[in-house]
């Protein structure tokens, strides 16, 4: 009977040896396996992405009772991926994630949120992004514009100088009036011409009376 017992006890001991048995892992452990999703906190019946690193298997399996079904990931290198949806009659709170890989269980958790929460956190980042567009644009802008020379300032035309008329009088006397050359101006040279002018106009009708004088006599 003793010899019988301690065959049975090794025959069992060396079932449980070969039998495969999954060990639970929490966050890193089980072979440095970890999970992240996007979005961090999704909202009830958001599509939710899964990534899980650190799994050797080229396949997994995530389950949760916040998920309508089991997430099937797929993947090489160490990093696997798959996607599912949270369920819409889901609750907002944590919920436990068993990730089977291979002989590992890996344990996550993600938290649910509701729908208000999950569009206040959405809009400040769209804010952001909304705000640094017009940052883009203006910076853009301010390097391609080229500032314009400015124009030279146009000096008037210079006024002509006056130039008095020339009064005949009775007796062959003719009256100029004063100009005075000196004067400051770009007008000096067109003074001076018609000085010149004045004077031939004088001599014009100094000579014209001298005729009429000699007439009369």
């Amino acid at each position: 009977m003793g010899s019988l017992r301690l065959t049975l006890c090794t025959g069992l001991l060396a079932a449980c040896a070969l039998t495969p048995t999954a060990h639970a892992a929490d966050g890193a452990d089980g072979g440095g396996a970890g999970l992240s999703v996007t979005p961090s906190a999704p909202a009830p019946g958001a599509d939710l992405a899964l990534r899980v690193t650190g799994c050797a298997e080229r396949t997994a399996t995530a389950h949760s009772t916040a998920f309508v079904a089991d997430a099937r990931l797929a993947g090489t290198e160490g990093t696997l991926a798959g996607d599912t949806r949270v369920r819409a009659s889901a609750e907002p709170g944590p919920y436990d994630v068993n990730i089977t890989c291979g002989s590992f269980l890996v344990k996550s958790r993600i938290t649910v949120v509701s729908q208000s929460q999950s569009q206040s956190q959405s809009e400040p980042e769209s804010q952001g992004q909304a705000q640094s567009q017009p940052e883009a644009e203006s910076l853009s802008d301010d390097s391609s514009a080229v500032p314009a020379a400015p124009l030279a300032p146009v000096s008037p035309a210079a006024p002509a100088s006056p130039v008095a008329p020339v009064h005949a009088g009775g007796g062959g006397t003719a009256h100029f009036a004063t100009v005075d050359v000196s004067a400051a101006g770009p007008g000096t040279g067109q003074a001076v011409t018609g000085l010149v002018l004045a004077g031939v106009a004088a001599a014009a009708v100094a000579l014209l009376s001298a005729r009429r004088s000699r007439g009369t006599d």
